[in-house]
C-alpha cells in the first residue's frame, strides 16, 4: 500500500497515538477522582470490554478518516478483456442486397461500430475491407473512434474472395504481408508466429467469386494460432440487386463459411438482421488478462470509519443512554 501524501499519514498516525493516550489518560484521571471521593467506577454488566469498546471504536474511526485524508493507494489485479480483432467486411456488390435492413453491409457497419465503442483500450481492432482484392482500411489500434470512421466509409463495389479477406487479415495481424505457399513448387508454409489472442471476423454474405483458396487461406491462420469467426449476413432465401443495369440473385452460402471457420477452431454465426449480429460480437471469446492497476482506497476507509461510527454510537446509546 502507498499513499499520495505520505507527511498526512505521519498526521494520521500522530492523531491516532494522541488520542488513545489522551482516552487513557483520562480514564485513569477519572478513576482518581472517583478513589478520592471515596466512589468506586461503575462496573457495566460486561466489564471492561463494555465500558471501552463504543469509545474505542469512535477513535478508531476518526484515525481513519484521517487515514483517508492521506489518500491511501494500492496495486491489484484487474481482469481485463485484450487481444487484436481484424473485422473484415466485404464490401462486394452482393452487399448491398437488402434482404437485412437497410443493407447487408449497412447491417454489419451499425452492429460493429457498436462493438468496437464497448471494447476497452486494451483490445486493438482494425478493419479490412474486400472485395475481388482486400485492401486494410485501418490498422489494428486502441484508437477505437478512428476505427469506427474507417467502419463508416466502407461502400460497396466489385466481387468477393474471401481468401484475399484472410490474407489480408493476417498481414494486419503480423504487421507484415502474407500470402498463400506455392504447393506446386513446394514452398513451405510462411512463419508467422503464434497469436492466439488474434480474432478475424469475417463478415460476409460467403459468395466467393474468385482469388486465393480461402480453405487454404483459413489453414494458414489456424497455424498461426488465429481464430476466424465466420458471420454470414443475409437470407438463405436471398434477395436481387441490380448491378450496371443488370438484376442478379444473390444468397447467403453458409456451406463456406462454416467450413472456413471450423478450419481454425471458430465458429460460424447467421445473422439475418441487425439484433442477430448484434449478438456474434457479443460472443467472441476475446483473452481475459491480469492486468496490476491502482487503485484509491480512500472510499474503503471513509466507508469503514462511518461504519465504526455507527456501530460505536449505536453501542453507546443502548449502553448508557448516552454519546459522550
Amino acid at each position: 500500500m502507498t499513499f499520495r501524501y505520505p507527511l498526512l499519514l505521519a498526521v494520521a498516525v500522530a492523531v491516532g497515538v494522541g488520542l488513545f493516550v489522551a482516552y487513557h489518560l483520562l480514564q485513569r484521571r477519572r478513576a482518581a477522582a472517583l478513589a478520592a471521593a471515596g466512589l468506586a467506577p461503575a462496573r457495566p454488566r460486561g466489564g471492561r470490554l463494555r465500558r471501552h469498546l463504543p469509545p474505542l471504536l469512535m477513535l478508531g474511526a476518526l484515525v481513519l478518516l484521517f487515514l483517508g485524508v492521506a489518500r491511501p493507494q494500492a496495486t491489484v489485479p484487474v481482469p481485463r478483456a485484450s487481444g487484436t480483432v481484424i473485422l473484415a467486411f466485404d464490401v462486394s456488390n452482393s452487399m448491398g442486397a437488402t434482404d437485412v435492413t437497410p443493407t447487408r453491409l449497412g447491417a454489419a457497419q451499425s452492429t460493429a461500430a457498436t462493438f468496437v465503442r464497448s471494447q476497452p483500450d486494451t483490445v486493438d481492432v482494425g478493419v479490412v475491407a474486400f472485395g475481388q482484392g482486400a485492401l486494410t482500411t485501418q490498422l489494428p489500434s486502441n484508437d477505437h473512434d478512428s476505427t469506427v470512421a474507417a467502419i463508416n466509409r466502407l461502400t460497396v463495389a466489385g466481387g468477393t474472395s474471401l481468401g484475399q479477406a484472410i490474407l489480408a487479415s493476417l498481414s494486419a495481424i503480423v504487421g507484415q504481408p502474407v500470402s498463400l505457399p506455392d504447393a506446386e513448387a513446394g514452398e513451405p508454409p510462411p512463419d508467422l508466429g503464434y497469436w492466439r489472442s488474434a480474432t478475424i471476423v469475417l463478415l460476409t454474405d460467403g459468395e466467393d467469386t474468385g482469388g486465393p483458396d480461402a480453405l487454404a487461406a483459413a489453414e494458414l491462420a489456424a497455424t498461426a494460432g488465429v481464430h476466424i469467426e465466420t458471420v454470414g449476413v443475409g437470407t438463405v432465401e436471398g434477395a436481387t440487386i441490380e448491378v450496371e443495369g443488370f438484376q442478379m440473385a444473390t444468397a447467403l452460402n453458409e456451406e463456406l463459411l462454416a467450413q472456413v471457420a471450423e478450419a481454425t477452431a471458430g465458429s460460424y454465426h447467421r445473422a439475418q438482421d441487425a439484433q442477430s449480429l448484434g449478438g456474434v460480437y457479443d460472443s467472441l471469446d476475446l483473452r481475459i488478462t491480469v492486468e496490476d492497476k491502482l487503485v484509491e482506497l480512500t472510499g474503503a476507509a471513509v466507508g469503514i470509519a462511518l461504519f465504526l461510527l455507527t456501530i460505536g454510537g449505536l453501542l453507546m446509546i443502548t449502553w448508557f443512554g448516552r454519546i459522550l
